[in-house]
C-alpha cells in the first residue's frame, strides 16, 4: 500500500557513503528529505545531487537533513560522487543510501512498474521530526526536480506547523499568508496582532506571523 500523507515515515537501517544509519536515529529532531534515484553515472542524477549539495546552508538554517537513495551499491556511489563533484563543482556533503536489494525503496514504493521495472523513479519525501511524511512528489525518470520548490515547501510546511495559517498560491517566504477558515475575524484580532485583510469570509490575509 502507498504511504500517505500523516503516515509514519518507515524506519530502516542502511548502508550509505557516511557509513551504517538507522534513519529515525539519524533523523533524531530534524526534518528530512529523502529523495531516490533511477540509477548511478546518470546524468539528471548527477546535476541534481550537485546543486542538492550547493543547498547545504539552506538546508542547515531551515533543519532539514538530506538522504539520497539509488538502487546501485556503495562502490558505485563513491566513484559516482567524483564525477558529481568534477563535474557540479561541489563537494556531495550528504549520504547515499546503497539499495542493491530494493529494500528502501520497496519499502517507500519508489518502483513504479508501469513506469520501470528495474529503476526508482524521482521520488520526495518531506519528512518531519515527528517521523510523520509531510509532503510526497513523484516526477517522472526524464524530469530533473526544482529543488528551489522543495525549500519553498518546507518553508510553507514549517510556518503551518506553528501557526493557524495556510500559504496561498506562488506563495514565498515572507509574503502574506491565509487565515484558516475555524478562526473567527474576534480571534484572528488576537492571534494576527498585525492586522489582515478581509477579502471574503473564509479569505483572509495576514502578514506572515513569524516575520
Amino acid at each position: 500500500m502507498s504511504l500517505r500523507l500523516g503516515d509514519e515515515a518507515p524506519n530502516f537501517t542502511a548502508d550509505t557513503t557516511a557509513g551504517t544509519i538507522n534513519f529515525h536515529e539519524w533523523l533524531g529532531n530534524s526534518w528530512g528529505v529523502l529523495f531516490s534515484h533511477p540509477a548511478d553515472f546518470t546524468p539528471v542524477c548527477t546535476t541534481e545531487l550537485g546543486y542538492t549539495a550547493k543547498l547545504k546552508d539552506e538546508f542547515a538554517k531551515r533543519n532539514v537533513k538530506v538522504l539520497a537513495l539509488s538502487v546501485d551499491g556503495i562502490k558505485s556511489h563513491h566513484e559516482w560522487i567524483k564525477d558529481i563533484e568534477e563535474t557540479q563543482h561541489v563537494a556531495v556533503n550528504f549520504p547515499i543510501i546503497a539499495d542493491p536489494d530494493k529494500k528502501v525503496a520497496e519499502l517507500y514504493d519508489m518502483m513504479h512498474p508501469n513506469a520501470s521495472e528495474k529503476f526508482t523513479v524521482r521520488s520526495v519525501f518531506v519528512i518531519g521530526p515527528d517521523k510523520k511524511i509531510k509532503l510526497t512528489i513523484t516526477y517522472p525518470a526524464s524530469t530533473g526536480r526544482n529543488f528551489n520548490e522543495i525549500l519553498r515547501v518546507i518553508d510553507s510546511l514549517q510556518l503551518t506547523a506553528n501557526y493557524s495559517v495556510a500559504t496561498p498560491v506562488n506563495w514565498q517566504e515572507g509574503e502574506d499568508v491565509v487565515i484558516a477558515p475555524a478562526i473567527s475575524d474576534a480571534d484572528a484580532e488576537v492571534k494576527f496582532p498585525k492586522g489582515f485583510k478581509r477579502i471574503k469570509p473564509y479569505l483572509r490575509l495576514t502578514p506572515q506571523p513569524n516575520k
